[in-house]
């Protein structure tokens, strides 16, 4: 095993370009440990149950395979798959934590999906903490609208299903690894 290589420069604004060369090296080498995060949060999500008839990862899992005997593609799959993923860190915020993980690496129209999938749920749930449940249509004039319909009405809220024959994490992660190895710019 090699040693990665390191700069020495202790501030940014004293650091040269050869420096920088060896961190993006670095970066793209080290690119695959991103998708193993991903799953390693996705893992913990099975430690979630909070209320629900279901544990969250399996949840994911169930968003996911809806989404692909759907048809989806691959992005949009691994974007179900992670929709929940921000619930390892806090639940409030999840949606934008997820779309953040996803952002660089899923088109636009995903990353907006996932961002905004709570508002959209809410037609379900919202009611009963006094919100409004239309929050969704808020975004109704987003070309995205049609898609975050489906992916709330679809797949997410009726994924809640102890006896739904969801594919396991396995089936996903060549999947998850793909989509996480290619973020765009780089």
């Amino acid at each position: 095993m090699t040693t990665p290589a390191t700069t020495t420069f202790t501030r940014m604004d004293q650091s040269t370009p050869d420096q920088w060369t060896v961190i993006g090296a670095e970066v793209r080498d080290h690119q695959p440990r991103v998708a193993e995060r991903v799953l390693a949060m996705l893992r913990s999500l099975r430690d979630m149950v909070d209320g629900f008839a279901v544990d969250q990862l399996t949840h994911c899992l169930q968003t996911a395979t809806r989404a692909e005997r759907d048809g989806a593609d691959d992005q949009l799959v691994v974007a179900c798959l992670c929709h929940d993923v921000g619930k390892a860190v806090s639940v409030p915020n999840h949606p934008r934590i997820a779309a953040e993980i996803l952002r660089p690496y899923v088109r636009p129209e995903v990353t907006e999906v996932i961002r905004t999938h709570q508002d959209f749920q809410g037609r379900h749930y919202y009611a009963y903490f006094d919100r409004d449940p239309h929050q969704r249509d808020r975004y109704r004039s987003e070309p995205w609208f049609s898609l975050a319909e489906q992916f709330a009405d679809g797949w997410d809220q009726v994924s809640f299903d102890p006896d739904y024959p969801t594919f396991d994490l396995a089936h996903f992660e060549a999947r998850v690894r793909e989509v996480f190895a290619h973020p765009h710019g780089m």
